[in-house]
């Protein structure tokens, strides 16, 4: 189906791209506040499973190496997750909200450096971050 572009969305696109503003750069923020040596928080709202695995395993690694306390990761809630209508794909273990838990949990690397795992905000319905809390470099 090809859908005709209105001519607002053409005016709005126009716009965006006369202007000299530019789009932030979700990593390069993360990697810029890495100074704050209390806590530290990533989004992975976006990612698919591999990249978002990669992503935290390279944060962990990071806030550890600069001391950083606590971390908190948004996966969000999964509620508008495909995985849910998907009958050959786990509803409970496909969505970043359980699999990124279970990949931290099951890195014996990167739990060497994990003080604690709030496990209480993973499995909760209305909650779509959690929080880790680092030992000392």
């Amino acid at each position: 189906m090809i859908k005709k572009i209105s001519e607002k969305d053409k005016k709005d696109w126009e716009n965006f791209i006369n202007k000299n503003e530019k789009v932030d750069d979700k990593d390069n923020f993360l990697k810029k506040n890495l100074n704050n040596t209390d806590h530290m928080e990533i989004d992975l709202h976006g990612y698919s499973l591999d990249e978002a695995n990669k992503k935290i395993f390279e944060f962990i690694n990071e806030c550890y190496e600069k001391n950083i306390k606590s971390i908190n990761i948004i996966t969000g809630k999964g509620l508008r997750s495909k995985n849910v209508e998907d009958p050959y794909s786990s509803a409970d273990l496909g969505m970043l909200k359980n699999s990124v838990p279970n990949f931290i949990k099951n890195n014996s690397e990167l739990m060497s450096k994990i003080k604690h795992i709030n496990f209480d905000d993973v499995v909760s319905k209305n909650k779509g971050n959690f929080n880790i809390y680092l030992k000392k470099n």
